[in-house]
Protein backbone atom coordinates (compact mmCIF):
# COMPACT_ATOMS: atom_id res chain seq x y z
CA UNK A 1 0.00 0.00 0.00
CA UNK A 2 1.50 3.17 -0.93
CA UNK A 3 0.82 5.97 1.60
CA UNK A 4 1.27 9.96 0.22
CA UNK A 5 1.42 12.74 2.23
CA UNK A 6 -0.42 15.87 1.89
CA UNK A 7 1.39 19.12 0.48
CA UNK A 8 1.98 21.51 3.12
CA UNK A 9 2.32 25.84 2.90
CA UNK A 10 5.33 25.69 4.10
CA UNK A 11 8.45 27.37 2.42
CA UNK A 12 10.40 24.61 0.38
CA UNK A 13 13.31 26.99 -0.73
CA UNK A 14 13.76 27.18 3.02
CA UNK A 15 13.74 23.55 4.34
CA UNK A 16 16.86 23.53 6.23
CA UNK A 17 14.88 25.76 8.61
CA UNK A 18 12.17 23.04 9.03
CA UNK A 19 12.99 19.77 7.33
CA UNK A 20 13.43 16.39 9.59
CA UNK A 21 16.15 14.55 8.24
CA UNK A 22 18.72 14.35 5.65
CA UNK A 23 19.34 10.57 4.43
CA UNK A 24 22.60 9.48 2.95
CA UNK A 25 23.53 7.06 0.54
CA UNK A 26 27.28 5.87 0.46
CA UNK A 27 29.22 4.32 -1.72
CA UNK A 28 26.60 4.71 -4.96
CA UNK A 29 29.44 5.82 -7.41
CA UNK A 30 32.03 2.61 -8.00
CA UNK A 31 34.99 4.32 -8.25
CA UNK A 32 34.60 5.98 -5.11
CA UNK A 33 34.05 3.13 -3.74
CA UNK A 34 37.20 1.66 -5.10
CA UNK A 35 38.89 4.60 -4.47
CA UNK A 36 38.10 3.76 -0.08
CA UNK A 37 38.72 0.02 -0.66
CA UNK A 38 35.11 -0.92 -0.19
CA UNK A 39 33.31 -3.47 -1.98
CA UNK A 40 30.46 -2.33 -4.90
CA UNK A 41 27.45 -2.47 -2.74
CA UNK A 42 24.59 -4.54 -4.22
CA UNK A 43 21.88 -2.60 -2.47
CA UNK A 44 22.04 1.02 -1.10
CA UNK A 45 24.14 1.93 2.07
CA UNK A 46 22.17 4.30 3.92
CA UNK A 47 23.18 6.69 7.20
CA UNK A 48 21.42 9.92 8.68
CA UNK A 49 22.10 13.33 9.36
CA UNK A 50 20.75 15.75 11.58
CA UNK A 51 19.45 19.15 10.43
CA UNK A 52 21.79 20.75 12.55
CA UNK A 53 24.27 19.52 10.23
CA UNK A 54 23.24 21.98 7.73
CA UNK A 55 25.07 25.24 7.28
CA UNK A 56 24.79 27.73 4.72
CA UNK A 57 27.43 29.91 2.70
CA UNK A 58 28.42 32.72 4.87
CA UNK A 59 29.47 30.33 7.75
CA UNK A 60 32.12 28.38 7.94
CA UNK A 61 32.91 24.40 7.79
CA UNK A 62 34.13 23.82 11.49
CA UNK A 63 36.86 20.65 11.61
CA UNK A 64 35.54 18.86 14.77
CA UNK A 65 38.38 18.39 17.67
CA UNK A 66 38.58 14.87 17.26
CA UNK A 67 39.12 14.13 14.12
CA UNK A 68 43.30 14.60 11.81
CA UNK A 69 41.48 13.84 8.63
CA UNK A 70 38.38 15.64 7.42
CA UNK A 71 37.31 14.87 3.60
CA UNK A 72 34.99 16.56 1.01
CA UNK A 73 32.40 14.67 -0.61
CA UNK A 74 30.34 16.42 -3.45
CA UNK A 75 26.84 15.67 -4.01
CA UNK A 76 23.90 16.05 -5.56
CA UNK A 77 21.04 16.11 -2.89
CA UNK A 78 17.20 15.48 -3.72
CA UNK A 79 14.79 17.46 -2.04
CA UNK A 80 11.31 15.90 -1.03
CA UNK A 81 8.03 18.06 -1.73
CA UNK A 82 5.29 15.62 -1.36
CA UNK A 83 5.90 12.62 1.49
CA UNK A 84 5.24 9.28 1.07
CA UNK A 85 5.94 5.86 1.97
CA UNK A 86 6.61 2.70 -0.41
CA UNK A 87 6.43 5.14 -3.36
CA UNK A 88 6.73 3.62 -6.54
CA UNK A 89 9.90 4.02 -8.78
CA UNK A 90 7.22 5.03 -12.02
CA UNK A 91 6.09 7.95 -9.83
CA UNK A 92 9.22 8.92 -7.48
CA UNK A 93 9.89 12.01 -9.44
CA UNK A 94 6.17 13.34 -8.74
CA UNK A 95 7.57 13.75 -5.09
CA UNK A 96 10.64 15.89 -5.60
CA UNK A 97 10.46 19.33 -5.04
CA UNK A 98 13.83 20.35 -6.67
CA UNK A 99 17.61 19.76 -5.60
CA UNK A 100 21.12 21.31 -3.60
CA UNK A 101 24.26 21.18 -4.15
CA UNK A 102 25.46 19.55 -1.27
CA UNK A 103 29.05 18.33 0.64
CA UNK A 104 28.42 15.41 2.95
CA UNK A 105 31.84 16.16 5.03
CA UNK A 106 33.36 13.27 6.99
CA UNK A 107 36.01 12.85 9.69
CA UNK A 108 37.48 9.95 7.52
CA UNK A 109 39.95 8.91 10.48
CA UNK A 110 36.95 8.11 12.78
CA UNK A 111 34.81 6.48 9.92
CA UNK A 112 37.59 3.94 9.45
CA UNK A 113 38.00 3.41 13.56
CA UNK A 114 33.92 3.20 13.31
CA UNK A 115 33.82 0.60 10.64
CA UNK A 116 37.21 -1.60 11.93
CA UNK A 117 35.11 -1.84 15.41
CA UNK A 118 31.50 -2.14 13.70
CA UNK A 119 30.08 0.94 14.99
CA UNK A 120 28.00 3.36 13.55
CA UNK A 121 29.49 6.21 11.43
CA UNK A 122 27.68 9.04 13.61
CA UNK A 123 30.80 10.39 14.97
CA UNK A 124 31.79 10.82 11.64
CA UNK A 125 29.06 12.04 9.60
CA UNK A 126 26.49 13.98 11.97
CA UNK A 127 28.58 16.46 13.67
CA UNK A 128 27.19 20.46 13.23
CA UNK A 129 28.01 21.69 9.44
CA UNK A 130 28.53 18.49 8.22
CA UNK A 131 26.15 19.23 5.56
CA UNK A 132 27.19 22.60 3.15
CA UNK A 133 24.12 23.34 1.03
CA UNK A 134 23.70 25.44 -1.82
CA UNK A 135 20.64 27.45 -2.03
CA UNK A 136 17.36 25.46 -3.23
CA UNK A 137 17.36 25.01 -7.27
CA UNK A 138 13.91 24.47 -8.78
CA UNK A 139 13.45 21.01 -10.23
CA UNK A 140 12.60 22.73 -14.17
CA UNK A 141 16.49 23.78 -14.08
CA UNK A 142 17.56 20.30 -13.62
CA UNK A 143 15.56 18.58 -15.99
CA UNK A 144 17.32 15.21 -16.41
CA UNK A 145 18.71 14.95 -12.70
CA UNK A 146 21.09 11.42 -13.88
CA UNK A 147 23.09 13.44 -16.22
CA UNK A 148 24.45 16.72 -14.91
CA UNK A 149 28.40 17.46 -13.96
CA UNK A 150 29.22 18.06 -9.70
CA UNK A 151 32.57 19.00 -9.38
CA UNK A 152 34.78 20.62 -6.39
CA UNK A 153 37.69 22.35 -5.72
CA UNK A 154 40.19 22.98 -2.78
CA UNK A 155 42.25 26.32 -2.73
CA UNK A 156 41.04 26.32 -6.44
CA UNK A 157 42.43 22.68 -7.13
CA UNK A 158 40.03 20.27 -8.85
CA UNK A 159 39.73 17.41 -6.43
CA UNK A 160 36.13 16.06 -7.34
CA UNK A 161 34.83 15.95 -11.12
CA UNK A 162 32.12 13.59 -11.92
CA UNK A 163 29.09 12.83 -13.86
CA UNK A 164 25.51 11.77 -11.66
CA UNK A 165 25.24 9.13 -14.71
CA UNK A 166 28.26 7.23 -12.83
CA UNK A 167 26.02 6.49 -9.92
CA UNK A 168 25.08 2.66 -9.34
CA UNK A 169 21.60 3.35 -8.22
CA UNK A 170 19.16 5.72 -9.65
CA UNK A 171 17.05 8.73 -8.14
CA UNK A 172 13.85 6.72 -8.18
CA UNK A 173 14.98 3.39 -7.25
CA UNK A 174 16.94 5.24 -4.21
CA UNK A 175 13.63 6.83 -3.70
CA UNK A 176 11.44 3.65 -3.78
CA UNK A 177 14.34 1.65 -1.84
CA UNK A 178 14.19 4.74 1.08
CA UNK A 179 10.31 5.35 1.57
CA UNK A 180 9.76 1.19 1.84
CA UNK A 181 12.06 1.76 5.12
CA UNK A 182 12.03 5.25 6.46
CA UNK A 183 8.37 6.96 5.31
CA UNK A 184 9.94 10.58 3.42
CA UNK A 185 8.39 13.94 4.68
CA UNK A 186 8.02 17.01 3.14
CA UNK A 187 11.50 18.81 3.10
CA UNK A 188 13.69 16.11 3.66
CA UNK A 189 16.63 15.66 1.85
CA UNK A 190 18.61 12.58 0.05
CA UNK A 191 22.38 12.68 -0.44
CA UNK A 192 23.12 10.93 -3.43
CA UNK A 193 26.72 9.76 -3.14
CA UNK A 194 29.88 11.22 -4.19
CA UNK A 195 31.95 10.71 -7.29
CA UNK A 196 35.87 9.90 -6.61
CA UNK A 197 38.37 12.58 -5.68
CA UNK A 198 37.73 12.83 -2.20
CA UNK A 199 40.40 14.21 0.16
CA UNK A 200 41.17 16.08 3.43
CA UNK A 201 41.24 19.64 4.26
CA UNK A 202 42.67 22.22 6.80
CA UNK A 203 41.71 24.93 8.67
CA UNK A 204 41.18 28.03 6.63
CA UNK A 205 41.21 25.91 3.16
CA UNK A 206 39.14 26.96 0.88
CA UNK A 207 36.31 24.77 -1.00
CA UNK A 208 34.10 25.64 -4.34
CA UNK A 209 31.74 23.37 -5.57
CA UNK A 210 29.67 23.73 -8.84
CA UNK A 211 26.81 22.11 -10.68
CA UNK A 212 27.72 22.97 -14.71
CA UNK A 213 25.63 25.90 -15.61
CA UNK A 214 23.38 26.10 -12.55
CA UNK A 215 25.06 26.57 -9.35
CA UNK A 216 28.45 27.32 -7.34
CA UNK A 217 29.09 28.04 -3.57
CA UNK A 218 32.21 28.79 -1.62
CA UNK A 219 32.70 27.74 1.96
CA UNK A 220 36.07 28.01 4.24
CA UNK A 221 37.66 25.26 6.83
CA UNK A 222 37.78 26.72 10.40
CA UNK A 223 38.26 25.08 13.67
CA UNK A 224 36.19 24.17 16.19
CA UNK A 225 37.28 24.87 19.48
CA UNK A 226 36.96 21.98 22.50
CA UNK A 227 35.14 22.99 25.21
CA UNK A 228 36.63 22.76 28.84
Amino acid sequence: MVLVSKMSTRNIARFWEWGKKIICVGRNYKDHAIELKNAIPSEPVLFLKPPSAYVREGSPILLPFYTSSLHHEVELGVLIGQGGTAIPQSSAMDHVAGYVLCLDMTARDVQDECKSKGLPWTLAKAFNTSCPISDFIPKEKIPDPGNINLWLKVNNIVKQNGSTSQMIFSIPYLINYISQIISLEEGDLILTGTPKGVSSVQEQDELQAGIDGIVTMTFKVDRKRKLI
